[in-house]
């Protein structure tokens, strides 16, 4: 069983920038892919972007060149930077952790971008 537990969400202005974590249980190695997916009311869950252990990195077209997902091994954390925040991104976000086809899931965090 892997444990994931986001944070870094909250209110920020149109054009500004945050940074999610995901804090996971196990090690980074034993997660095959990893990333980050949202869902804004009344909408279905949506792939943000996400990473594999050999370092491919897939992005949903609304957030190519805005957002980066990076893992950072030593600290067991998924990364989401959030550049250029739009009101069209407010939604929970969350992160997602796939080993020998099973899929973990946070509880979420939410975003919200002021215009």
């Amino acid at each position: 069983q892997v444990q994931l537990v986001e944070s870094g969400g909250g209110l920020v202005q149109a054009g500004g920038s945050l940074r999610l974590s995901c804090a996971s249980s196990a090690s980074l190695f034993t997660l095959n892919t990893m990333g980050w997916y949202r869902q804004a009311p009344g909408k279905q869950r949506e792939l943000v972007g996400d990473t594999t252990l050999g370092g491919s990195t897939v992005y949903a077209d609304s957030v190519k060149g805005r957002f980066t997902v990076s893992r950072a091994y030593a600290q067991k954390t998924l990364y989401l930077q959030m550049n250029s925040l739009k009101p069209e991104d407010t939604a929970v976000y969350y992160c997602n952790a796939r080993s020998q086809s099973v899929d973990y899931w946070g509880q979420g965090t939410q975003v919200t971008v002021s215009s």
